[in-house]
Parts: C-alpha cells; sequence; structure tokens
C-alpha cells in the first residue's frame, strides 16, 4: 500500500472507515468478529489509516476498536471525532465543540480506544455557538498535553478552516468526495491545497451506490441512514442508478470493480488525498483496498469525471443544516 502525506502526518494512500461495523447501516453491529477480522485484515494489506467517532454507536464504534487494536496500536494513525455529543447537556446529536465538552469528550474516546493519544481529532461538525477558535485553542492544549497530534475538521467551510488554521495548523478535513458528490472541488479543495491541508474523503463509494450492489432499497433496513435520503428516493435512486451502470462500463473495460474503479478516481485527484471507505466485511476491504493499484488512463479519468451530476442532495434537510460546505 502506498502512503501520502495529509500535512506532516504519514498515512496509508486508502484508509478504513469503521462505521458502518457499529452505526448507521443496515447489519451495523450484528457480527462483531466479522468487523474484527476486517480490521485485523485491512492492518495485514497494508492500511495504517482507521477512522471512528464518538457518535458511531453512540461510543460502540470506539470500543468495538479498542478491542480490534489491541496490541496492535503500534503503526496505525487513529482518528475520532468529537463534537456531536453535548456531554453536560443534551446528549447526543447536539452541536457542542465547547472547551469543557472538548476535555470530556478526548477521555472517554481514549479510554474507548484503549490509547493515550489520539492521532488525528476531528471537530465533527462545526458547531455555530462556540467560535471556533475557541474550538481549535482546546485543541492545541491538548496537542500540547499529548493527548491528540494532529488537529482535523469535519464538513467545514472555507472561512471556518482559514480561521481555524490561523490558531493552530490544520492537519486534514474530513468531508464527503466521490463521483457522486463533488461540491467542495471549487469552494473547499482550492483553500485545503493553499494550506496544505489533506483531504480525507467519507463515502468515496456514495454510501454504497458506486459499488453497483444495490439495485433496489428494499433491503434497508429500518434503521438504515439511507432510508428517506434524497439520492435513494424515487426518480432520483432511478437517475443515479443510470450513472452507476456508466461506471460499471467503465469498470468492465478497465478489469477492475466499479468500486475500484470509483475509489481509483478519488486517489487520481491528488496525492493529498486519503478516503476512508467503510465496509464491515473481509471481502470488501480486500475490493478496496486493491484500488490502490488501478491506474485509469486520461481517457476513463475524463469519462468519469464528465458523468452527470448524481441527483438529490446528500443528507436529509435537517443533515444538511449541520453542514458548511
Amino acid at each position: 500500500m502506498k502512503h501520502i502525506k495529509l500535512r506532516d502526518l504519514d498515512v496509508s494512500r486508502i484508509g478504513l472507515g469503521a462505521m458502518g461495523m457499529s452505526h448507521g447501516y443496515t447489519g451495523s453491529g450484528t457480527d462483531e468478529a466479522e468487523s474484527i477480522r476486517t480490521i485485523h485484515r485491512a492492518l495485514e494489506l497494508g492500511v495504517t489509516f482507521i477512522d471512528t467517532a464518538e457518535i458511531y454507536g453512540p461510543y460502540t464504534n470506539e470500543e468495538l476498536l479498542g478491542r480490534a487494536l489491541k496490541g496492535r496500536r503500534e503503526g496505525v494513525v487513529l482518528a475520532t471525532k468529537f463534537g456531536l455529543i453535548a456531554h453536560a447537556g443534551a446528549g447526543p446529536w447536539t452541536l457542542d465543540s465547547s472547551p469543557a465538552n472538548i476535555r470530556t469528550s478526548v477521555e472517554g474516546s481514549l479510554k474507548r480506544l484503549g490509547t493515550d493519544y489520539i492521532d488525528l481529532y476531528y471537530q465533527h461538525r462545526v458547531d455555530p455557538n462556540t467560535p471556533i477558535e475557541e474550538t481549535v485553542g482546546a485543541l492545541a492544549e491538548l496537542v500540547e498535553q499529548g493527548k491528540i497530534r494532529h488537529i482535523g475538521l469535519s464538513e467545514a467551510g472555507p472561512d471556518t478552516i482559514r480561521r481555524a488554521h490561523a490558531v493552530h495548523p490544520v492537519t486534514a478535513v474530513q468531508s464527503e468526495y466521490s463521483l457522486f458528490t463533488r461540491g467542495l472541488e471549487e469552494r473547499v479543495l482550492p483553500v485545503l491545497r493553499e494550506l496544505r491541508i489533506g483531504l480525507v474523503p467519507f463515502s468515496p463509494l456514495g454510501r454504497g451506490f458506486l459499488t453497483g450492489q444495490i439495485r433496489s432499497t428494499d433491503g434497508f433496513a429500518e434503521g438504515d441512514f439511507r432510508h428517506g435520503n434524497p439520492r435513494f428516493t424515487g426518480e432520483n435512486f432511478q437517475h443515479n442508478l443510470r450513472l452507476v451502470d456508466e461506471v460499471q462500463a467503465i469498470a468492465a473495460a478497465a478489469g477492475a470493480t466499479p468500486a475500484q474503479v470509483a475509489l481509483a478516481w478519488v486517489l487520481a485527484q491528488g496525492d493529498d488525498i486519503a478516503p476512508i471507505p467503510g465496509t464491515k466485511r473481509v471481502s470488501r476491504v480486500e475490493e478496496n483496498t486493491a484500488a490502490d493499484g488501478i491506474r485509469l488512463s486520461d481517457e476513463r479519468l475524463a469519462a468519469l469525471s464528465s458523468l452527470p451530476p448524481a441527483a438529490g442532495d446528500t443528507h436529509t434537510e435537517a443533515g444538511l443544516r449541520m453542514l458548511e460546505r
């Protein structure tokens, strides 16, 4: 597995998003043994970059990683996130990036992960009630204390990124980015490159759409957050299926799977980008990591880049209100 730098943080070119092992998708939390095998297989394949968050579960995904990485922590770049749980207030799914809440959050994450430091600690969503300068100031103190090593933001807009970076260097910004979701290319990506901040795309496979395996939403469990997601409903779903068919045709010509081609396209967008495709199965992590060895021709890259936009918003209305993109 090749490596890249997120600013000055060395990571495998393809990471692993652990969320779906515990949270958010059909089947999440039902097979811990397979999830742990998946994590261990990713490490065997050269993945060093693993992503979680305290809200995933809540808490259970960090606990899972703590068990999976026991005795294997060395060499792993471990990333987690705070800010979607108000520990002294309204609880989960409440924005709170106040310094006091950060101090509570980091201690909980360290304990659940079974580690004495976090490599990359992200603000999960921008808190409009706490100036970003105060949030990053508190994170800078954690860097000085050795509890975290690098600071990240998630789904932050250009102004917030600049203000945060002025207080303490930001190592990476995590944001949704894929063939289906390209809105950050005009506003956010130029700022990241100006400031030498890495990009960590989550959902680089369009929440599974770009694998080519989803032809119907009938199999989604009620708690699957793709229920009600505009991309997976009505005419939007049919439009997006047609786009997936085009990706599938390019993949067949390239001798690869649609997921591998979708990841190879993301990787081709720059050597400062480390996507974190999520999975809870060994077979999928093997498929995804193999994208590191795929080189798409200029013609195929151009064909992928020129696909029509996906139909539908990336989130429900409530979710969109939490984004600064």
